[in-house]
This record gives C-alpha cells, structure tokens and sequence, in this order.
C-alpha cells in the first residue's frame, strides 16, 4: 500500500475529491525532493570550499580516501533509513558491526584460504541473526524499539568482549585478497564504494517500486491505521530490522577488509554518526517520509565534514557541535515541511469540495 494513496481514502463518494489530494501529495514530494538537492548543494559548497584551501582534497587518492569514509557509513544509514521510516529506530548497528567484523577475523584465523564470498555470508548471517532478535523482540513482542535496541547494543557488544577476550586481529592474519579488496579500485573507482551503491540502489528500487516497500511509508505514517487496512505490520517492521541487521554485518566485513585490524571495539560509537546521517539525509525522525537516497547524501555530508576541518584549520571538537546544529536544523526543517505538507493538503481538499 502507497503512502501517497492515504489523502484519497477520505470519505465521499464523489470522483472530483480524488485529483486535488494527489495533487497535494506530488506537491509535498517535491519538498521533500528539494530537501535532498539542498543537502547535495551543501555538500558540494563543502568540497568547493575545501578544494580552495588544499586543491589535493578532491584529486587522487583524497577523493578515494572520502569515498573509502563514507562507504560503511552509507550502507549502514540505508538499513537504518529502512528501519526509521517505519518509526523505529536501531541503536545496535554499532555493535553488529563491530561482532561482524570480529567474526570475519576470526573465520580466516581458521581458514585462511576462505573465500571471499564466504566471508560475506558470515558477515551478513551474523547481522541478521541479531536482526532476527531485535525484530523478535519490536515487532512481535511489541517492545518499544527505542529500548530493545539500546538493550541490545550493550548484549551485543557485550558478546563481541566476550568471545574476544582481549584478542586484536591483524592484517597479518586477513588474506591478501581480502585486503586488497580494501584498496582495490574499478576505473578509478574504489571497490568498497561499489558494496555501497549496490545496496543504496538496490534499497531504492524496493521501497520505490515493490508493494510491500511502500507499505513501511504506511506504516511510518499512522500503525494504526496501516494496520486496520490490512498490512501486516509486525511482519513488514521485522523484516526492516532484520535487512538493518543484515547490513551492518556487510559493513563489519567491509570494516575488516578496509582497516584490516579488528577487535571488540570496532564500530563502537558508530549508531549515533548512523542515526544522525539519516535525520540529516531528510528521513523524519517520527516515520512515514524520506528516502534511501537523502539519508546516503546525509552519511556523505557527514564524514565530508569530519575530513575537511582538519583542512579548513578547524579544530575537530567543533565536529560534534557542527553535527549537532545540523540534526537540530534537520528536526526543525521536518516540522516546516510537515506543516506545509499539511496546508497543501487541506487547501486541496477544499478546493475539490
């Protein structure tokens, strides 16, 4: 079910009513859309700026080095997008990541003729079975996600120490081709990178194009609501923790394989640069609006930020603060958005009356 279909579900028979609401609705789309293109002309004012201070930031290997820092980001703001949208949130990427990463040292410790593609699925299965809980836990027990995963940030984390027991893995230990994956490039373009618009487009395409996918707006906007209409919300909210899980593992083997050295704190901290990527990137915060692409853009401006203050002579503890403002004008911006939404729709409906 399309979010885009809830204005013309309201009562009266009459064929006229139905125009005007939809009218309202490719009006606020393209809001929504202006929010994201605001966000890449940030980011492009950003890298213009920098450039004029050091021109090497976006030439050779800079411009490898800021796509390298934004690739985990991205493929962990998608899954966290997907989650957000459907008004939950998942603290515990930070954890499955760094679990995951572990995970991947420790199965070329034992096999250290392992495929790649083999590490993958590690990676992956160990992300969707703490995907599996978190999504047990919200969607059919019908626990606060806020709490679940907050909970489980420590749990998972708590088992990464555990089965680590002060053990660092290092690039000694990984293959060689698993390493070289890490600094690998295809036509100049770094092959981590590629992990991340693989999934950034394939993510795209499913909440756009497939059912199911247009349902976790519903579900986001009224659950209420979605579910007197008949979606099945526990199913579609756990799925949508479970492909967040299933991502953050992928990003702990792309973890491992770009800095090659991997213990029981990888990715700590993470979550928070995760949740903030998407706010900024334009998903709200309460559900229901947004896209894959805006959070991707807001993962981007962020670690853009973090690699240009040092360059623009800016001390990195205004990072934070930089950080900060931007969730805080992300928030205010989603109300301005929703309260025109909301005017355009009504004009709308009076008008069609």
């Amino acid at each position: 079910m399309s979010t885009t279909s809830t204005p013309d579900t309201a009562p009266g028979p009459a064929p006229e009513r139905v125009a005007p609401p939809a009218a309202g609705v490719r009006a606020a789309h393209r809001l929504f859309l202006g929010r994201e293109l605001g966000i890449a002309l940030a980011l492009l004012l950003l890298l213009g700026v920098t450039t004029v201070v050091n021109p090497r930031f976006v030439s050779g290997q800079g411009r490898t080095d800021l796509l390298l820092g934004a690739t985990i980001l991205v493929v962990l703001a998608v899954g966290q997008a997907i989650v957000i949208i459907t008004r939950n949130v998942d603290l515990s990427v930070g954890s499955v990541l760094g679990l995951s990463a572990f995970a991947t040292g420790k199965l070329f410790l034992a096999m250290p003729d392992a495929p790649i593609v083999l590490a993958l699925l590690a990676g992956v299965g160990v992300g969707v079975l703490c995907g599996v809980v978190n999504g047990a836990l919200i969607a059919l027990a019908r626990v606060p996600a806020l709490v679940v995963t907050l909970g489980t940030l420590y749990v998972f984390r708590g088992v990464d120490y555990s089965w680590a027991a002060g053990q660092q893995i290092n690039a000694a230990d990984m293959p060689s081709g698993f390493k070289g994956m890490g600094t690998a490039d295809v036509l100049g373009f770094p092959a981590l990178a590629l992990f991340a618009v693989v999934v950034l487009l394939a993510a795209g395409f499913y909440l756009r194009s497939y059912r199911s996918g247009r349902e976790l707006y519903a579900i986001g906007s009224d659950p209420a609501a979605a579910r007197l209409s008949g979606i099945p919300v526990g199913r579609r909210v756990f799925g949508a923790l479970v492909v967040s899980g299933a991502l953050a593992g992928l990003a702990g083997v792309l973890y491992a394989a770009r800095f090659g050295t991997v213990d029981a704190a990888s990715g700590n901290g993470i979550e928070l640069n995760v949740v903030a990527a998407v706010v900024v990137g334009g998903v709200a915060i309460f559900g229901g609006s947004g896209s894959v692409y805006g959070a991707a853009l807001g993962a981007v401006l962020l670690s853009t930020i973090g690699s240009a203050l040092p360059v623009l002579h800016v001390s990195p503890f205004w990072q934070q603060a930089v950080v900060g403002a931007l969730i805080l004008a992300a928030i205010g911006m989603d109300r301005a958005l929703a309260t025109r939404v909301a005017q355009r729709l009504r004009g709308g409906k009076a008008r069609g009356a």
